[in-house]
This record gives structure tokens, C-alpha cells and sequence, in this order.
């Protein structure tokens, strides 16, 4: 019993660090925003509703460090409140 030639005799075994031919990186761009990331910012995805409350990223900042002081104040008043009194 004679085998045709196999249809797979001209495909190559791909491994997983080639890039596969149908992603076509020619027109890919340097990523704009990469520099931002570097330089240490942490990248938060807000909810569509939330983000809409915030017309550019300097007000959301100030929200967000407003809130974080509030917080911080609280915790140092809880932490402070559950201290026992020392018996000499």
C-alpha cells in the first residue's frame, strides 16, 4: 500500500518562541506610553462609571490622595484606640 506524500511534509515543527507567519508585525509603532511606565507609575483600570467622574487624570489623583488621607487618619485613630495603657 503506497502513501501520497504527506500534505504536512512542508509545514515545520513551530516552536513556542516563533512567531507564527499570519502576525504580521510591519506596521506595528514604539508604544507611546512606555516611558510613562518606567518611570515607575502604577497603571489602575477604573469602571467606565467611575472614570466618567474624573474629566482628566490630575483630578482623579487628587481624589485618590484625598481619599488615601482620610484613610490613613482613620487607621492611625483605630490603631491608637485599641492601645492598652501600659501598667507601671
Amino acid at each position: 500500500m503506497s502513501h501520497g506524500s504527506n500534505k504536512n511534509s512542508n509545514c515545520r515543527r513551530i516552536d513556542a518562541d516563533d512567531i507564527l507567519p499570519e502576525y504580521d508585525f510591519s506596521h506595528a509603532r514604539p508604544n507611546k506610553y512606555a516611558s510613562r511606565y518606567a518611570a515607575g507609575s502604577v497603571v489602575v483600570v477604573l469602571d467606565p462609571d467611575v472614570a466618567a467622574a474624573f474629566p482628566d487624570p490630575g483630578q482623579a489623583n487628587d481624589a485618590l490622595r484625598s481619599l488615601a488621607g482620610i484613610i490613613s487618619r482613620h487607621q492611625s485613630v483605630r490603631t491608637a484606640a485599641r492601645r492598652k495603657p501600659s501598667r507601671a
